[in-house]
């Protein structure tokens, strides 16, 4: 199906919804259909709608249909030697363009090079209204609706159907070791918050309970001479997709998996129940727990972060929004999508 007939069908399904009052559950490929809450609606599928609509290597931005699979961006963009620098999950085979802006979903090389939000230069959505509108460009000095269309990063398809996205990308470093040191947790967040005092090539940093992995990535001679100088062994590169796509031993079960985002310090939370693997040089630790939601919340919150559930039981899987931040959301949502028809509650009640 062409782009425009394609387009064509969402914004009839749109249309109708509207003049129904049926509210729509906005699909991909459902590799994140864990995240969040479920979302009663009308099935609304993106993936006819795919395809890139401009590529070009020498301004470093892709445009692409919201239903494009993710593997064939990467692919495209790795014929130049390029690369989407968020590294964003796929977790299972089906993954599309909009659904990874949708979830705002970043994987191991996000604290040094950037969230997926950071890279959305504009977007196409449909809106409530069934009109197919755009945010932003195609360029970083064309910033008309550029905050806008970040905005979609993250909204888990709350605000509109999102059609297409246009994203800034980087080229692949040219070179990249991985190494594995021996040091316990404490020691390597101490050792991670003095090395980032220094311009190391650091790309990826992940403790697993046993041992520290670190990537280094760019110029030969820097990667070099840094992996010389940390120590360590050399490890296979592969446990990075692994580790993104949630494929290490860590992730597999049937245990509820939180994700901590938690400030960068030389201390982790020491009264954590349950297994941990901490990423982002301590700013991201997953947890296997038992615990109580509340329990779980209330550590996190004493350290200064938020917990969201990502894969188990609860009404309120995201962190709880504080009062002020709720209502922004809500007018965000009412200007955006005041009759409710986008994905409504899948992230908070009410929204």
């Amino acid at each position: 199906m062409g782009h425009g007939a394609a387009v064509d069908r969402l914004v009839d399904q749109v249309r109708a919804a509207a003049a129904a009052g049926t509210p729509l559950a906005i699909r991909g490929g459902d590799t994140k259909a864990f995240l969040g809450r479920p979302v009663a609606g009308t099935r609304v599928d993106t993936r006819e709608h795919n395809g890139i609509v401009h590529y070009d290597p020498n301004e470093l931005v892709i445009t692409a249909c919201a239903g494009t699979p993710l593997v064939d961006i990467e692919a495209t963009l790795a014929e130049r030697g390029q690369m989407l620098a968020c590294e964003a999950p796929h977790f299972s085979a089906g993954t599309t363009f909009g659904g990874m802006v949708a979830s705002g979903v970043s994987g191991p090389r996000r604290p040094w090079s950037g969230a997926v939000r950071d890279f959305v230069l504009g977007c196409r959505i449909i809106d409530s209204r069934a009109s197919h509108v755009r945010f932003g460009g195609e360029v970083m000095k064309n910033v008309a609706g550029y905050d806008l269309s970040r905005a979609m990063a993250g909204s888990f398809g709350c605000l509109g159907l999102l059609t297409e996205v246009s994203m800034k990308v980087l080229p692949v470093p040219p070179y990249r070791v991985s190494l594995r040191i021996e040091l316990d947790v404490q020691q390597s967040l101490t050792q991670l918050a003095h090395w980032a005092r220094e311009p190391l090539p650091i790309s990826a940093a992940c403790h697993d309970g046993g041992a520290l992995m670190l990537r280094l990535e760019g110029g030969h001679g820097s990667v070099k001479a840094t992996a010389a100088r940390l120590g360590g062994s050399r490890m296979d590169d592969g446990f990075w997709q692994q580790l993104r796509d949630h494929q290490l031993p860590f992730f597999a079960g049937t245990r509820p998996l939180w994700r901590l985002g938690l400030p960068t310090n030389k201390q982790l939370p020491n009264n954590l129940p349950g297994e941990v693997l901490i990423d982002w040089a301590g700013a991201q630790c997953w947890l296997r727990s038992d615990a109580p939601v509340q329990q779980i919340r209330e550590i996190a919150t004493a350290a200064g972060g938020h917990a969201a559930l990502w894969r188990g039981d609860s009404d309120m899987p995201f962190p709880p929004l504080p009062p002020a931040l709720f209502a922004l959301h809500r007018r965000l949502k009412a200007q955006l999508d005041p009759r409710g028809l986008f994905n409504p509650g899948r992230m908070y009640a009410g929204l």
